[in-house]
């Protein structure tokens, strides 16, 4: 009985160290099929960091379901991670949501709204596609209504919003959300196949990125 309980305990060891053999072997990931190589490098903002930019757009369920798993990502980064939303509109109908992106950044409620922009959406069903239910919806978040249509209605916000497309254009953006790392490399959840290995393409990117030496 002794022996057939050690047969069983070295079974099980041997399991266990086979499971975290495989756990630390490192994943592999390709150009081509885990990322891509833009095939003219866009400028970036900051020498000698690394600049990661998600493209997004409110509306974008995958966005939503993705932006748990990104700031998990952001909070685990080195200050060499400099990191920005860019909002694109696929269609003109969707231009709103950027400028209400651009209007809340304008007014410092970027980062205390986003969110709750996104769950209005995708969990109360508020579509947000017109000025008034914005304006509304904004004002019953405590923000101040005509400050923030004074902010919307500006040629500022106006004016990033369609530079936002304009970015999106030039990384060849056809789908979010994207993450693009250093202006030369882009992945996401459907390039590399699911949200967990896009993380990890990402981790690949940015070390790859210092070790190019900021390249």
């Amino acid at each position: 009985m002794k022996a057939v309980f050690k047969t069983f305990v070295l079974i099980l060891t041997l399991f266990g160290l086979q499971s975290l053999a495989f756990a630390q072997a490192p994943i592999k990931v390709e150009e081509g099929f885990d990322y891509r190589v833009l095939p003219i490098a866009q400028p970036i903002d900051v020498k000698g960091k690394v600049e990661v930019i998600e493209f997004f757009w409110y509306g974008c369920p995958h966005c939503f379901e993705f932006e748990p798993d990104l700031k998990a990502w952001l909070k685990r980064q080195n200050k060499d991670v400099v990191f920005k939303k860019v909002p694109i509109a696929f269609r003109d109908e969707l231009m709103p949501h950027s400028l209400l992106f651009y209007a809340l950044e304008s007014l410092g409620k970027g980062e205390a709204l986003n969110d709750k922009v996104m769950y209005a959406m995708h969990r109360e069903n508020k579509r947000l596609l017109n000025e008034n239910d914005i304006a509304d919806w904004v004002a019953a978040q405590g923000v101040d209504r005509n400050a923030f249509l004074a902010a919307y209605r500006s040629f500022a916000v106006l004016s990033k919003a369609r530079a936002a497309n304009q970015l999106g254009n030039s990384y060849r953006i056809d789908g979010v959300p994207t993450v693009a790392i250093q202006g030369k490399y882009i992945t996401s959840p459907s390039i590399a196949g699911s949200r967990a290995k896009s993380i990890q393409v990402m981790d690949f990117l940015v070390n790859k990125v210092r070790k190019d030496g900021y390249k």
